[in-house]
């Protein structure tokens, strides 16, 4: 997997709530080393605005919804709105990503390939754009 996709998880349904999992590496294509979650973002409020060099990541919505948008290495732009938990975004390392319009609410969940560390992080566009 090269490029940014949505991924739809298994969604078992019940009459008393329904179920969904991922498991490795049935649903991601990486074994899970960190986790994280976005909430109370407030209104008109970007979150992420960075690519990294190595790690993959896996973003769900797991209350409310938002946008994800993709800068690709050739600088087009995608937008993915993630809006149910049964889905899942797919960001393969090198690409360019912010979220925003997060409604009320929301909680975005986010399931890493790597532990945190700043250097695999680029944080500015305009390099990101210019790296070969």
């Amino acid at each position: 997997m090269d490029k940014p996709q949505l991924i739809q998880l298994p969604k078992i349904q019940d009459i008393r709530g329904n179920l969904t999992f991922i498991q490795h590496p049935d649903h991601l294509p990486f074994e899970i080393k960190r986790v994280f979650w976005i909430y109370d973002v407030p209104g008109g409020e970007t979150r992420g605005g960075h690519a990294y060099k190595k790690q993959h990541e896996l973003i769900i919505s797991l209350s409310g919804s938002f946008d994800v948008v993709i800068t690709h290495p050739d600088g087009t732009l995608e937008r993915f709105t993630l809006n149910r938990s049964y889905f899942a975004l797919y960001v393969p390392s090198k690409h360019w990503r912010h979220m925003e319009n997060f409604s009320t609410n929301s909680v975005s969940l986010h399931l890493c390939s790597d532990s945190f560390n700043e250097d695999d992080y680029v944080r500015e566009l305009d390099s990101y754009l210019t790296q070969k």
